[in-house]
């Protein structure tokens, strides 16, 4: 399984890291910087405000499917024709409650219809993750790997032309980012399913009221989990927008601003984790075979790369800010480098929650794979406590930067009870000698960290050269070890 699990992650590392660079700091940056920070965080709360009813599309059917198939794998074809008749049921009570508390939240014209389109696109996001969660626990990798990132290969195409193309003399809309969204969504599903079709014997849908109760009753502590982690991991620019009446646009562009690598630093590293690491879990404690292998070795891996980007960016936080985003011509030098500043702020704290959710990407994946639920839904159930009661003490008061630290609070005591369950439940083995080579590793980072920013060069060579110096030490530290890479590779099955 350590075999499998590594050859495709380097094939799903290695697209990812082709395709969503330039689609975060080409097509993404550039849509935010075209449209200015208030209006996109006008869509960014949209988007949020829609992701928390996320629950209400997917139920948790989809976690639920990919641990159940994985270890059966010969009831695809049956729950299949009768799952895909649920969750376009689903999709409409979505969009009747996302429209609904639209309404009670005095939603005005334009942010009814942006909500529209938004709630489509999420029934089509919500259907390509269920299409490839059929396709990864049947063990296609390589098809899921390249599942992963068609959509942003989509996007980049349909943006480029209209960030950059000439095809239209109006200035570019937020709108059009959306409308691009739902095409690039559903081609992408029709995709998916033409790769899943010859993989099942699929005889049309089967409307079987009986079959969708059960599998409801056996998602709904899924669904519990999505909803709560949903409210402490979303529900910071909706509170920010309607705690601050003055700014709260602005703030939540801020937000957004800084959330966005964090974002796709979840996405190109710990989602692509627990994609690879939900079947493989399901499989082999199934099985019964020992899973401290592999925990230490995706952990491993997994807390490297984020400790490293937490501290690096901590140190380089505004350079980087400045980097990815430009002047508006709608504010000032002074109102730009303002900013800037927040917003830099924002992000280092933001970058080291990246160091928990990673935590949560490889622990809550094992309990998940165990259906360890109800722990996991106590500890989520807390998080949302701590993640409200701090933004709504902070944001009045610190604004974005305060929503930051209820971010911060939220997901390190959920990732630290994750933590200690997983390994209490499952037995999973930690030699006290590698914890401390952990951190040793990190007191390190920060050392090098530190002087390099000292260094009389470019900010961007300096930061050059702590990458590399990080990855040294990595392997210095006997952390990293390509022998064993190659041995599991060559050697296991």
């Amino acid at each position: 399984m350590r075999r499998k699990f590594l050859t495709n992650l380097f094939l799903l590392v290695f697209l990812n890291f082709l395709i969503k660079p330039f689609w975060v700091f080409g097509i993404d940056r550039g849509v935010q910087n075209m449209v200015g920070p208030s209006e996109y965080g006008f869509y960014f709360t949209i988007l949020n405000f829609a992701f928390i009813f996320q629950i209400f599309l997917d139920f948790g059917i989809t976690n639920y499917n990919n641990k159940n198939i994985a270890q059966n794998n010969h009831l695809l074809s049956k729950y299949f024709s009768s799952i895909i008749i649920i969750r376009f049921l689903f999709a409409v009570l979505y969009m009747l409650i996302i429209m609904g508390v639209g309404v009670l939240m005095k939603y005005d014209a334009r942010q009814m219809q942006l909500l529209l389109i938004i709630g489509i696109n999420q029934f089509l996001l919500s259907l390509i993750l269920y299409l490839r969660s059929n396709i990864s626990a049947l063990l296609l990798f390589r098809i899921d790997s390249f599942m992963s990132v068609l959509d942003r290969i989509i996007m980049i195409i349909i943006c480029s032309i209209l960030l950059w193309g000439n095809v239209t003399e109006q200035e570019f809309k937020i709108s059009w980012f959306v409308y691009a969204q739902t095409v690039a969504y559903s081609i992408t599903a029709l995709i998916a399913f033409s790769f899943l079709l010859p993989k099942m014997n699929f005889k049309g849908l089967n409307w079987n009221p009986a079959f969708f109760a059960v599998i409801i009753k056996q998602s709904l502590p899924y669904a519990t989990l999505i909803l709560l982690m949903g409210m402490y991991s979303r529900i910071d620019t909706v509170l920010i927008e309607r705690l601050l009446s003055y700014d709260g646009e602005l703030q939540a562009g801020i937000y957004a601003s800084a959330f966005r690598l964090l974002d796709v630093a979840n996405n190109m590293s710990g989602y692509l984790f627990a994609v690879l690491l939900l079947p493989i879990f399901a499989k082999m404690i199934k099985e019964k075979e020992d899973l401290s292998q592999m925990v230490k070795l995706s952990f491993t891996i997994l807390f490297l790369f984020s400790t490293a980007v937490a501290i690096t960016s901590y140190f380089y936080g505004e350079d980087i800010m400045r980097l990815l985003y430009s002047q508006h011509i709608s504010e000032s030098l002074g109102q730009y480098n303002d900013r800037m500043t927040e917003t830099a702020n924002v992000f280092r704290i933001l970058m080291i929650v990246f160091v928990a959710t990673s935590s949560t990407y490889i622990f809550g994946t094992l309990l998940t794979a165990n259906g360890s639920l109800r722990v996991l839904n106590l500890v989520a159930l807390l998080g949302m406590i701590v993640s409200l009661g701090v933004n709504f003490i902070l944001i009045p008061q610190f604004e974005a930067y305060g929503s930051a630290w209820a971010s911060f609070s939220a997901q390190w005591i959920t990732a630290l009870l994750q933590v200690y369950f997983a390994i209490k439940l499952l037995s999973i083995n930690i030699e006290r000698r590698y914890i401390l080579n952990l951190l040793i590793y990190i007191l390190i980072v920060i050392t090098l960290s530190y002087f390099s920013i000292l260094l009389p060069f470019n900010w961007i060579i300096n930061f050059a050269l702590l990458g590399i110096s990080v990855v040294a030490l990595a392997f210095a530290l006997g952390l990293l070890n390509v022998k064993a890479f190659i041995h599991i590779i060559q050697n296991e099955k």
